[in-house]
């Protein structure tokens, strides 16, 4: 059974930064998965920060490009999300998940870190 455990959210003044760490368990060695770090704040829709492939391909959302780097360690079963110059917008439930890299949507999710940017 997959599990992802989200830790290291909470609340930072703006500029300042933050670290998410996701402990990802339950895929098979040599299961080729595909991890993201997913953000929902109040009153809108979730929405995509960054994600990365079982190559360590990594694609950004334009509103966290050179502020976040999403980062992987197959061996320890980890993603990391390390948040620099964030920004009160920053402010959401952030999620991981994870799916197989031949599917298209991701089907592992954790339950939530949150994460709160003061001016």
């Amino acid at each position: 059974q997959v599990k992802l455990v989200e830790s290291g959210g909470g609340s930072v003044q703006s500029g300042g930064s933050l670290r998410l760490a996701c402990a990802v368990s339950g895929f098979y060695y040599g299961d080729d998965y595909c991890l993201g770090w997913f953000r929902q704040a109040p009153g809108k829709e979730r929405e995509a920060v960054a994600t990365i492939d079982e190559d360590g391909l990594t694609s950004y959302a334009d509103s966290v490009k050179g502020r976040f780097t999403i980062s992987r360690d197959n061996a320890k079963g980890t993603v990391d999300l390390q948040m620099n110059s964030l920004k009160p917008e920053d402010t959401a439930m952030y999620y991981c998940a994870a799916r197989s890299c031949l599917d298209v949507d991701y089907v592992y999710w954790g339950q939530g870190t949150q994460v709160t940017v003061s001016s």
